[in-house]
């Protein structure tokens, strides 16, 4: 399977200070190339002393600190990896922003291929496989929420009590923010997202981005997972949660266009299982419960909405000038419409 996952020169004003980059290494020449898919930290592929780094730093411009906390990312890391391989295993943190213009962390470069918007060939051949990839990813999910807080030295990481309660309003909090004209269909998610609060059901290790573009692949047999990728938001805190995020990437072939047109990967693709059939796997693997799947989809849906926005909120005032931010405004706006619609049928 071809790599849908290639390195660039990096993008304008996004370059990397390598003399002190060097420098801080204390090691041989440095040379870098930018991943350059990818809406948040910006992740970079270093070469020295013949060996591959993964180098992870915060976007220029943002005005979200909490998101981009890549201490809080390296210590999660430190001590996953151990217990759950498809963690990557950090290398070095640099805390001082004088090196790059910002803290930084390197980890070691998992072998693997990332999917995209689009299937590779040989996936799109076999909705077998697709299939099998499906659950593969459902399965990789409830392993990362069983995984053991008290082996892997996470107990006290994250602030479980209240979760749900942080997260919704938090999350609104956000979305005002970064609000650069008013869509009420943002509005009627977040005041039912409110209203419509469950209980906490449980705490585990949560990812807090789990999809198939931050999932990487066994080239021979790209239904086996070999990576996960992408822990700025991890944390401690309800597991269905977690579930929603990854239902709210999770785009079928019978959705409204419009919400088919802003889809991240392709499980619209034939053999891909749906929404119900993920839960219910979900449920069979952890048992646990998932009484209300509808308001953890939602959930998920008003918070992508969000990031979206912020993200565009970064383009809109100049703080980037990555031109594939432009749309990120309307698609947020149609993310937030799918959550109107999941609330108005009452199903996912």
């Amino acid at each position: 399977m071809p790599d849908p996952n290639p390195t660039a020169p990096p993008r304008a004003g996004e370059e990397l200070d390598l003399a002190r980059l060097e420098a801080w290494l204390g090691r041989g020449a440095v040379t870098c190339e930018q991943f350059p898919a990818g809406h948040s930290n910006l992740t970079y592929l270093i070469h020295v002393d013949s060996k591959e780094y993964v180098l992870r730093r915060p976007p220029f411009g943002t005005q979200v600190k909490s998101a981009h906390d890549m201490g809080r990312e390296y210590r999660v890391l430190s001590k996953l990896h151990a217990v759950y391989a498809p963690a990557p295993r950090p290398a070095a943190y640099c805390e001082d922003p004088a090196v790059l213009g910002a803290p930084f962390y390197l980890m070691e470069r998992l072998p693997g291929t990332v999917i995209r918007k689009e299937l590779p060939a040989a996936l799109a051949e076999s909705s077998d496989a697709c299939g099998r990839l499906s659950l593969a990813m459902v399965d990789n999910l409830a392993t990362l929420h069983g995984v053991d807080l008290e082996a892997a030295g996470l107990a006290g990481f994250g602030k479980p009590h209240g979760y749900v309660r942080r997260q919704v309003e938090g999350w609104t909090k956000r979305w005002t923010d970064a609000q650069t004209e008013d869509v009420p269909s943002m509005n009627e998610a977040a005041a039912w997202l409110a209203a419509q609060m469950p209980t906490e059901s449980g705490v585990a290790l949560i990812h807090n981005d789990y999809k198939l573009d931050n999932i990487l692949l066994d080239p021979e047999d790209p239904t086996r997972i070999t990576g996960l990728l992408d822990w700025e938001m991890a944390t401690v805190g309800d597991p269905l949660m977690d579930l929603g995020t990854a239902l709210s990437y999770w785009v079928e072939a019978a959705d409204p266009i419009p919400f088919q047109q802003v889809r991240q990967s392709p499980t619209t693709a034939r053999g891909f299982i749906t929404r119900g059939e993920f839960v219910e796997r979900y449920r069979e693997r952890t048992g646990r419960a998932v009484d209300n799947p509808v308001y953890y989809y939602i959930y998920g849906l008003f918070k992508l909405a969000v990031i979206l926005q912020q993200i565009f909120y970064r383009y809109a005032h100049g703080y980037t000038k990555d031109e594939r931010f432009a749309p990120l405004g309307e698609a947020a706006k149609g993310l937030s419409r799918q959550a109107c619609e999941a609330m108005a049928r009452g199903r996912i």
